[in-house]
């Protein structure tokens, strides 16, 4: 692969590589969000209720996620649902990124000591005050690891969604051999991307654990 190659491909990918990077952290935050919820619902003593959170990870879990994307790109329209391929993207990786990050925070919550709960209780907190100023902050700092294996692990599922039209770097490198005939050079620099971003994210989470295990 020549200079003039490289410059002519290296802008779509790089353009590729920003809305990699834009729906890894969408659906990260999105996911999170949704992880909170689904593992204070786990962790309910309703059994009603604790059966819902765990009906939700068995199913995002337990299914692929590509057959996800599909089900929200292609199946939503059957029942006058149509989504873009970005919102398609967005909710089908959150949903499942819900899932696993639920299972996460949870394993947090639990590692606290039972202790703080009565604790809490005893000084008048209710579940929600407990939760939100006793237990999330310290299940926060045990999470970082695998809160970073997930985020490590969601750059690479946003591949996935080039099968539902998503021009990230992926597809901008599938684009890119079509167009060109060079069938080496693009998907050469997209593998060299996806490795740059892996570990670019492995060496700020590692500097995180880091720093919050000092306190």
């Amino acid at each position: 692969m020549d200079l003039d190659t490289l410059k002519n491909i290296m802008p779509d990918l790089l353009n590729g590589t920003l809305i990699t990077v834009e729906l890894t952290f969408m659906s990260l935050v999105i996911g999170s969000c949704i992880g909170v919820i689904i593992a204070m619902v786990k962790l309910s003593s309703n059994k009603a209720v604790a059966a819902a959170g765990n009906f939700y990870t068995w199913i995002f879990r337990g299914t692929p996620l590509l057959l996800q994307l599909f089900l929200f790109y292609y199946g939503f329209p059957a029942i006058g649902i149509s989504l873009t391929s970005m919102q398609a993207a967005v909710i089908g990786l959150s949903l499942n990124s819900g899932a696993y990050m639920g299972e996460i925070i949870r394993s947090g919550i639990m590692a606290i000591d039972k202790g703080q709960f009565e604790a809490s209780k005893a000084l008048g907190f209710n579940y929600f005050q407990t939760m939100k100023r006793i237990i999330l902050p310290q299940a926060f700092r045990i999470v970082i690891p695998p809160v970073g294996n997930e985020f490590i692990a969601l750059i690479k599922d946003t591949s996935l969604v080039s099968v539902i039209a998503m021009e990230e770097l992926l597809r901008k490198a599938q684009l890119l051999v079509s167009s060109s005939g060079n069938v080496v050079g693009p998907y050469l620099i997209a593998a060299i991307l996806y490795l740059a971003m892996t570990t670019l994210f492995t060496s700020v989470f590692s500097a995180i654990e880091k720093k919050l295990s000092i306190y």
